[in-house]
């Protein structure tokens, strides 16, 4: 805490003393999990092995690359929303679930939060996003603030460029589009004026078209057998489904790439602090997207700020993207006026900063993802607390179905597979339509199945408590094992002292089961 204070302190009088103020850089992926390059590991084979991101890579070896940073929630609008308030999900009223739905005619107590993007502005800088925003516009000053006209086909990058007569001239016109954006938004600030940029494309989020990941990045589904989580059927068709999202996920990478080589003709890379990260896991899969698990929680994250942040630092305790915050602001000399959960990451990362600085856990949750998910729009409300050892959970409503109310099907009027991997809502409505939602549903009923089915979409127990030093997948429950008595126990009240301290809805009468929570989306 005194490290954290006298580094405000030395960045308010560098900012006196007409010192330069940073710019700030965040690019962020949309559902890309914690797949580059920098985090293969020959211990531990994974999808990273095959993967290459050589833009992150660099970040995270000219700064810090963070082993285990998690979301708040594993759900767009409200992990977004939380990255750029601090705060708990839970705490940001309509946007603590997807699309912000709130009852008409209620007050929203969200509308009173100011944000850290238009604290920045508040402070002088010039703000402004590309592509996905998933909150309401005011929060980044209104839709002049978005920066889109130069192009948008990123969002679709293996559609356009599987269509396309010449995909290299195609994959260089769509990266200028990304560079367009950048420089408009570049050309609009005043002279000398930091600034705060947010690029958010949504080419990482499904559709994508199948068997891209082989055409358009020669990734070799066949490279991945064996190197799959355990809760996830190794067969071609998954394969060749993780390996086009692994491609969107290069496609990321070198956009990241476009618009850091537009910055360094600045001659400002130097002042930026850069950052590059996700909104959370893996859409269309088992224990991905909207699970509170790592699969689905635990995002990518690299920061660089040369003579701020150390070189090839590498952080392993667990972080939370509410720290982001915090961190943007500390770097600009400016206090939050959110009253933020999360915590100021550059002591740690300073030439003495140790981890031993940092709070060392992550608190996760979900609520309302897709809205028809469930009858009467009701959520499946988790919790969970992740430590470097442990992963503990807390599911309020074991009695629902964790991904959404089941596909009600008779064997001879099954949808077909096409139907299947691209009508979300047909079924377990918080699992995105994908080959593999597809291939499970499928296959069902053979008798090796009911154990992936069981991670997909089957119900689960009040509480969840895994040991990561054993367990890395998740995937043995040892919540009611008497070994662990009393590490559950000391888990279960850390958590619940924090949901208690900052008020969480859900502990006051389930109030996220009822209006004004209770609602349809608002346009």
């Amino acid at each position: 805490m005194r490290l954290s204070l006298c580094l405000a302190l030395a960045l308010l009088h560098s900012i006196a003393h007409g010192e330069t103020r940073p710019n700030i850089l965040l690019l962020f992926a949309d559902d890309l999990g914690r797949y580059a390059s920098a985090y293969a590991d020959e211990r531990h084979p994974s999808p990273n092995d095959m993967v290459s991101t050589p833009v992150f890579d660099r970040v995270a070896h000219e700064g810090a690359l963070f082993e285990n940073a998690f979301v708040s929630v594993p759900s767009c609008t409200p992990s977004r929303t939380s990255l750029n308030t601090g705060r708990h999900f839970f705490r940001n009223s309509s946007h603590s679930q997807l699309h912000h739905p709130w009852k008409e005619g209620v007050e929203d107590p969200f509308e009173k939060v100011r944000g850290m993007p238009l604290t920045l502005q508040d402070a002088g800088y010039h703000i402004g996003l590309t592509y996905k925003l998933h909150m309401r516009p005011s929060i980044f000053g209104g839709k002049q603030n978005i920066y889109n006209k130069s192009g948008a086909r990123l969002n679709s990058y293996s559609q356009t460029l599987s269509k396309a007569k010449n995909p290299a001239e195609t994959k260089a016109a769509i990266l200028n589009e990304v560079r367009g954006n950048f420089r408009s938004f570049l050309a609009k600030r005043k002279p000398g004026q930091p600034f705060f940029y947010s690029f958010n494309p949504t080419n990482t989020h499904r559709k994508w078209t199948r068997g891209s990941g082989k055409a358009l990045w020669g990734l070799d589904p066949n490279e991945l057998k064996g190197k799959l989580p355990p809760f996830m059927p190794d067969n071609e068709v998954i394969r060749e489904d993780f390996a086009d999202y692994l491609g969107e996920g290069m496609a990321f990478d070198a956009a990241c790439g476009a618009i850091l080589e537009e910055l360094e003709k600045t001659g400002e890379l130097d002042n930026t602090l850069v950052c590059i990260s996700g909104d959370h896991g893996a859409p269309g899969f088992p224990m991905g997207k909207c699970n509170v698990h790592d699969f689905g929680s635990r995002v990518l994250l690299a920061m660089r700020w040369p003579k701020h942040i150390v070189p090839q630092h590498e952080v392993t305790v667990p972080v939370s993207l509410i720290d982001l915050a915090p961190t943007f602001l500390a770097a600009a000399g400016i206090p939050s006026r959110d009253d933020p959960d999360g915590e100021n990451l550059l002591p740690a990362l300073a030439e003495e900063g140790e981890d031993t600085q940092l709070r060392g856990w992550a608190l996760i949750g979900r609520e309302v993802h897709v809205g028809e998910a469930r009858k009467g729009r009701l959520p499946y409300p988790t919790r969970a607390i992740r430590t470097a050892e442990f992963l503990y959970v807390i599911n309020y409503k074991p009695e629902r179905w964790p991904m959404g109310d089941p596909l009600e099907i008779s064997d001879d009027k099954a949808p077909d597979f096409d139907t299947l991997a691209n009508d979300t809502r047909i079924g377990f409505a918080d699992i995105d339509a994908s080959p593999t939602k597809a291939w499970i549903v499928e296959h069902r009923n053979d008798e090796e199945m009911t154990h992936f089915a069981d991670f997909a979409w089957g119900k689960r127990p009040a509480e969840e408590l895994y040991d990561l030093r054993k367990d890395r997948f998740q995937v043995d429950n040892v919540a009611n094992d008497p070994e662990y008595r009393e590490t559950k126990s000391r888990l279960r009240k850390q958590l619940v002292k924090e949901l208690e301290s900052k008020k969480d809805p859900r502990l006051e009468g389930d109030a996220f089961d009822r209006p004004p929570y209770v609602a349809k989306r608002r346009r």
